[in-house]
């Protein structure tokens, strides 16, 4: 016993020796404090505020104490209880949920089919024209899901609710409530916004796949359906579930094609439900939706992550010769092209035109050259109670502009930095810890859909808490929760970044004298310019068409783009709201093709990272 407690007394002042040793080497690193900041700001900027809903939905909320006979910030359970199993729990939180899965279920099936059948097409056949449809099928995914909302109202809006008809209804044409609204138009836009998601991710495996496996089975005579079956299918399989566990997760949280369509025939779901509840202020009851769809949103990309790490079993690298193989279609070539064509035409061509037409037509449906103009974007002495003039004479339309570029700018900016920032600190810091925690905080945002995270936030920052001010109603509480929920995009292109960089041009530079500020302006960021630049345009281009946090932040003086443009259809200015629709998926595109110029690399591998 005494040689035992000797030993481990010799071993106590080893033990502080190396302590001391390493923490006098860590004090020397920049990269553990900035590592260590960043730690306590993302704490506070993404974990409080999801934390902060869920404490709410178990609190007495303002003006709620004689409902619930409690005081104001007392412990209860009401809120629970009323989403959960009152007698309108049907109506608050069951049928929106069964809304909500069912649209999620019909949208990622539909996408999945006809997205994997485009996906072989333009990645394994000679289809005629495929170089072209290469990116002419990726478009949809690249603009707004409400620019196809807005779109098919344009056509099939009936008398159900009040303003201007819908083409169809001003030629003569009845279209029935289920046509016009609800869960099948819902469906088919997410299906037309979400299939090159498919064709990207499983586009993606299928020419990372080795043919020679194929080529052996064919030669031992197995027959196409056997090939596909039991050998393609197994070896996409990680690509298949994560593209289907990443359309259901988006689903859930959608918002801006829901409102459109599903609310003049009370077609709710989980999204705006929590749009409703936060609006009538029953803001107990959106914390408890909110927490819903978090749940159901991290559950589901959890599932995701899990698919992704099985996805790094499948090793299928093969030769160049053998995996630019494709295969013959004959005298399907066309119809494959004209398949493909189709899709184009009714997700690309038919959505704009039909929005651009819209927007130069004095009433509805009526193809006559005196019915076209252009005063819906430069007239002036309209004849519209509050729209006097054309859309780029409108000082709201200029002054969202500005907010939009400002507001989305900053965000982006701040991003990118910060990602980079992510990036340095995962991969220099010397607390593994640090660096692992920052890794899955930053993470945290892509896990909550974004009408949860703008509840969160609003749940933190509209009331003054410590030193902190009451933020809502300023642009200060957009930019952080841009800034916030657009961390997966910035962190994962700063860590993928840093990953590629040693440590040897920065080592070089500190034995040369230079301190941290000049070796991070001179080195790392030159060096770095390019997955900076796409840290800082790819916040941007998801925040120009973004509407769940904005339509939950933003109030008239704080409006942007897409809160304009849903301001203009509510009060019926259909033209007009159409006309801002399209300078935002004119954005949206010209921005998605500046990143791939910049950053030298496609959507399909930015998806990958």
């Amino acid at each position: 016993m005494t040689t035992l407690l000797t030993a481990a007394e010799q071993k106590k002042p080893n033990l502080w020796r190396r302590a001391r040793h390493s923490f006098a080497v860590a004090r020397h690193e920049p990269a553990n404090l900035i590592g260590l900041v960043l730690a306590i700001f993302f704490a506070y900027l993404i974990l409080a505020p999801v934390l902060s809903i869920l404490v709410d939905s178990f609190i007495v909320q303002s003006g709620d104490e004689a409902r619930t006979h409690q005081d104001e910030g007392s412990f209860t359970f009401y809120y629970i209880v009323r989403t959960l199993y009152s007698r309108i729990s049907e109506i608050l939180l069951w049928q929106p949920l069964y809304n909500t899965l069912a649209i999620a279920a019909g949208t990622m099936v539909f996408s999945m089919s006809i997205g994997v059948v485009l996906a072989w097409l333009v990645n394994r056949t000679n289809m005629a024209g495929r170089a072209w449809f290469a990116t002419a099928l990726i478009v949809p995914f690249m603009l707004p899901t409400w620019t196809f909302a807005l779109a098919w109202t344009t056509i099939f809006k009936n008398r159900t609710v009040g303003g201007q008809p819908g083409w169809l209804e001003s030629l003569g044409i009845t279209t029935s409530n289920s046509v016009a609204y609800g869960y099948f138009p819902i469906v088919f836009i997410l299906v037309l916004h979400y299939t090159p998601l498919v064709i990207l991710i499983v586009g993606n495996a299928l020419r990372r796949l080795d043919t020679q496996m194929e080529d052996s089975a064919r030669v031992l005579g197995a027959p196409s359906r056997v090939i596909a079956f039991s050998i393609v299918l197994p070896l996409i399989r990680p690509a298949l579930m994560s593209a289907a566990l990443l359309i259901f997760a988006d689903c859930i949280g959608e918002f801006a094609v829901p409102y459109i369509l599903g609310l003049p025939v009370r077609y709710d779901t989980l999204a705006t439900g929590l749009y409703r509840a936060l609006d009538t202020r029953q803001n107990g009851v959106a914390a408890v939706i909110a927490a819903v769809i978090m749940i159901i949103g991290v559950i589901t990309l959890l599932i995701d992550v899990r698919m992704m790490k099985e996805a790094r079993r499948f090793v299928t690298v093969g030769g160049k010769g053998n995996m630019d193989r494709l295969r013959k279609l004959g005298r399907m070539r066309l119809p494959a092209s004209g398949f493909a064509g189709a899709f184009v035409l009714i997700g690309v061509v038919l959505p704009l035109l039909t929005l651009f037409l819209s927007t130069i037509m004095i009433l509805p449906g009526r193809f006559t050259l005196e019915n076209f103009t252009f005063d819906y974007w430069i007239g002036s002495n309209l004849d519209t109670v509050a729209l006097r003039n054309g859309i780029l004479l409108t000082p709201e339309f200029w002054q969202a502009a500005w907010n939009t570029i400002v507001i989305v700018g900053s965000s982006s900016m701040i991003s990118g930095v910060l990602g980079l920032l992510v990036g340095y600190a995962v991969l220099r810091c010397s607390f593994k810890g640090v660096g692992s925690f920052l890794r899955q905080i930053t993470f945290l945002p892509y896990l909550v859909p974004g009408i949860a995270f703008a509840a969160a936030f609003l749940s933190l920052f509209a009331v003054a808490r410590g030193p902190i001010p009451a933020l809502y109603g300023t642009p200060l509480i957009l930019i952080i929760a841009l800034v916030a929920e657009k961390m997966p995009f910035a962190s994962r292109s700063g860590i993928a970044a840093m990953t590629q960089l040693g440590k040897e041009p920065e080592e070089a530079a500190r034995i040369a004298g230079a301190n941290w500020f000049s070796r991070m302006t001179k080195i790392i960021i030159p060096i770095q310019a390019g997955p900076l630049a796409t840290g800082i345009l790819l916040p941007f281009i998801s925040g120009i068409k973004g509407v769940s946090l904005f339509i939950i932040l933003a109030i008239p003086s704080t409006d942007v783009l897409t809160t304009y443009s849903l301001r203009l259809l509510d009060y019926n200015y259909d033209q007009a709201a159409n006309a801002v629709v399209l300078m935002i998926a004119l954005i949206a595109w010209l921005g998605t093709v500046l990143i791939q110029k910049i950053s030298g690399t496609g959507l399909a591998q930015g998806l990958e990272n």
